[in-house]
């Protein structure tokens, strides 16, 4: 014992020679619920300031190989990133601990790997702190976002049979699993760092060093992220303050299997239960400059849905919409209205970030600061798209708006080129037709010729502004047609889609959500 306390004293004296530990700022995101049991998140951030030398990086299972070769592929590209988080992580007077599972025959002699042996264990070990963790009570009530039951492998079978074969020519076939030792990539300073895959020794070595931030990075966010011993939801479980690196982490999710989404959707899902649940979360940038890492492949335009009216119950239907069609090919960010104060749209800072803004909100005014953000966006020259209600998102009835708050009452003309001024006897069946003189717009390609019904009651429209182009006209007994769905070219050039329909009854129907799809696509510039 007083060998290994001699070793730890040397190791401190070391390191404080090496570096002097600085503040991290970090911008941390988490969610919280709208009201209690709503099932609805606001999507927030909050600053802290935390104490680098007493900040520990986990870099989780970064191996040299694995079974799934698209996997393999996208450790390649994010470890040179990943690297760089470490060494300024390291520089600022974090401490950096390897944790590649299952690979500390290949470490023994390591120095990082002798340091980690030699701490002494900590008397006051938390409960099955050396085991997995496959869920904490704050996500006993949640439904856990995608099926990983098949292993999470996306290869296609051409691919995994190619790279069956190389791992068998590699002589990585000896055992279970190929990997061998955490990929060379990620440098492992031998006089700082720790290697373990234990929980005992992870924790005992934060204990000893006063670690009480946790920064966990790796692979993979739905698997060994979570549920090692010294995953996330034992270091959350266990009291420590921690956040994972969203942006330098990867699922194990295969896209064929539910919910049916992009692989980077399936990580998005993940991240967001974390977010929900266990721990907030950063990026990358925050540590080292530049942008959040973005794999090559992930081309997904990012959607802003803007939900927050109280009539056609759109905080259901759209959701369901965003997983299911829009989560094959787009990144999705949900922003709610407050449900404890209706003059509050809490994080409408993605806007920033975002592509395109969709929008289903009903006679909402907001603080100047909010409704900055969405004048900021439709200024910009980005896309918009509106349903329903969209088109009195911004202004009351006739009133105007309490001290402090803002209004837009010219929004659906200024947007959307629209003229909302009422809506038909909501008893009345709404018939919709295409207009057949833009029967070869890119947004009615795979919208039946033949006319169909909407149960939500028709909007008075009648006339819009020059620039628009009817697409859907919709029609009750003893009235004339009105325009039920439109494009419309903004005068600084962005692009709006806008439709009446939008009634809970619309979205059962293949139409409408072939129609929104497209809209969204348009608004885009996409085919």
């Amino acid at each position: 014992m007083k060998f290994q306390s001699l070793i730890l004293l040397l190791n401190l004296f070391v390191f404080s020679q090496y570096c002097e530990a600085e503040e991290l700022k970090l911008s941390l995101r988490y969610q919280t619920q709208t009201s209690e049991a709503s099932g609805r998140f606001h999507t927030l951030q909050r600053a802290e300031t935390w104490d680098a030398g007493k900040t520990a990086l986990i870099v989780c299972d970064v191996w040299d190989s694995h079974n799934c070769w698209n996997a393999v592929q996208r450790v390649n590209e994010m470890a040179p990133r990943l690297n760089q988080v470490v060494q300024e992580a390291r520089r600022q007077g974090v401490v950096i601990i390897h944790a590649p599972s299952d690979c500390m025959d290949f470490y023994k002699s390591h120095p990082a790997r002798r340091r980690a042996e030699s701490q002494a264990i900590a008397a006051d070990l938390p409960d099955k702190i050396t085991q997995w963790c496959t869920q904490i009570p704050a996500e006993e009530k949640a439904k856990y976002p995608i099926d990983q039951t098949d292993g999470g492998c996306d290869d296609t079978p051409e691919q995994h049979s190619v790279w069956e074969a190389e791992l068998v020519k590699q002589g990585r076939r000896e055992k279970k699993w190929p990997w061998k030792r955490q990929t060379e990539v990620i440098e492992i300073d031998e006089q700082h760092d720790y290697i373990s895959d234990k929980g005992d020794e992870i924790w005992s070595v934060m204990e000893s060093r006063g670690i009480e931030n946790v920064i966990l990075t790796g692979v993979h966010t739905n698997m060994c992220v979570l549920g090692r011993p010294f995953g996330l939801r034992q270091m959350a479980k266990n009291g420590k303050n921690v956040a994972l690196l969203r942006d330098m982490t990867d699922t194990m999710y295969n896209p064929a299997s539910a919910p049916y989404v992009s692989h980077f959707t399936g990580t998005d899902l993940i991240v967001s239960h974390i977010e929900k649940y266990v721990c907030p979360t950063f990026t990358s940038d925050q540590l080292i400059g530049g942008e959040p890492f973005r794999f090559q492949h992930d081309k997904r335009p990012h959607l802003a849905l803007l939900i927050a009216e109280d009539e056609y119950q759109t905080e259901k239907t759209l959701p369901p919409f965003a997983i299911d069609p829009l989560g094959k090919a787009f990144r999705i960010s949900l922003i709610f209205g407050s449900d404890l104060n209706r003059e509050e749209i809490p994080g409408l800072e993605v806007l920033t970030d975002a592509d395109l803004l969709l929008v289903s909100v009903r006679r909402h005014v907001l603080p100047e600061a909010q409704m900055k953000m969405v004048k900021e966006f439709v200024a910009s020259g980005k896309p918009v798209v509106g349903i329903r209600t969209s088109s009195h998102a911004f202004s009351l009835r006739d009133k105007a708006p309490p001290e402090g708050l803002s209004d837009w009452t010219t929004f659906d003309a200024d947007v959307f080129g629209g003229n909302y001024h009422g809506h038909h006897k909501n008893e009345l069946v709404t018939t919709v037709t295409l207009n057949t003189e833009q029967s070869q717009h890119s947004i009615l390609q795979g919208i039946p010729q033949a006319p169909f019904t909407s149960n939500g009651s028709l909007y008075q429209t009648v006339p819009l502004k020059p620039g628009t182009t009817p697409l859907l006209f919709g029609k009750v007994e003893g009235a004339e047609p009105e325009p039920l769905a439109w494009t419309f070219i903004r005068s600084n050039g962005g692009r709006s889609f806008y439709t009446s329909l939008g009634h809970i009854d619309d979205f059962q129907n293949p139409a409408f959500q072939t129609l929104l799809t497209k809209g969204i696509r348009w608004a885009l510039e996409e085919k």
